[in-house]
């Protein structure tokens, strides 16, 4: 039985859909430090808004960037499908 695609928002939740939506999130950089340490730059393509999810083992944590004032990094980004 053929239920679409499956989109994971950043592990919050499951939305099941049975046409291609555009991309929430994509990966803007990517550093490895080691087997298990991670940490990435997600950017929301509908608000702009940076984050910095960093995976170390088991465990991950997510937080916007923000810039000097406290305000968060804001990056245009275009989708391409």
């Amino acid at each position: 039985m053929f239920f679409g695609n499956i989109v994971l928002s950043l592990g919050i939740k499951l939305i099941y859909t049975m046409a291609k939506q555009p991309k929430r999130f994509v990966w803007r950089d990517k550093e490895m430090k080691g087997i298990c340490r991670e940490a990435d730059v997600i950017v929301d393509t509908e608000t702009g808004v940076n984050y910095l999810l960093v995976v170390y083992g088991n465990g991950a944590g997510l937080t916007p960037l923000i810039d000097e004032n406290g305000r968060p990094i804001v990056t245009r980004v275009i989708v391409d499908d």
